[in-house]
């Protein structure tokens, strides 16, 4: 098995994104009992205290990442190029897009209380948000949702692994 654990851990190695399980199967030529075994080796290996690295899971997919509790010591130093600096409002936007999806341009105005054009671009522009259908409604707006590329930046699984929400806050969330 720890060839197959080298192998697996070489292919995410190379790749920047998160790879499906499919595909480690196929690149590796395993089959996918052998890539679930290999990854628990991985697993277990990056849990250890001296490595630096993890095995994260990714929307549907694994990569390898700087250990959380390193990324403050590091992303002073190697953390600016790629960290994206997002103002309040295109954050608010964010949310209530990732918790409220799919969701109007004119729905997620309705709970920001103001213009959300803008803002709704920059997200599309940064690949964190995408049109995602049409509201069945006279006018067929376009609905936004969140993209995999939101699931890569904010370390997420899935959408069900954004931080629950107090009730007060997803009263917030609501439309009126």
């Amino acid at each position: 098995m720890e060839k197959e654990a080298a192998l697996i851990e070489a292919i995410l190695y190379v790749n920047t994104d998160p790879v499906e399980y499919r595909a480690l199967s196929r690149v590796s030529g395993l089959g996918k009992d052998a890539v679930a075994k290999a990854l628990e080796v991985l697993e277990a290996k990056y849990a250890r205290e001296d490595s630096g690295v993890e095995l994260s899971r990714i929307g549907g997919g694994v990569m390898l990442s700087i250990k959380r509790e390193f990324w403050d010591t590091l992303k002073e130093s190697h953390g600016k190029k790629n960290e994206s600096r997002f103002s309040k409002a295109a954050l608010e936007t964010l949310s209530i897009i990732a918790y409220s999806q799919p969701i109007t341009r004119s729905e997620v105005e309705a709970i920001r209380g103001v213009q959300a054009d803008s803002m709704i671009q920059t997200l599309m522009d940064k690949d964190l948000i995408r049109k995602v259908g049409k509201k069945d409604i006279p006018g067929r707006p376009a609905q936004y949702g969140t993209t995999p590329n939101f699931l890569k930046f904010f370390r997420l699984e899935s959408i069900a692994d954004l931080p629950k929400l107090t009730e007060t806050e997803a009263e917030r969330f609501e439309l009126e």
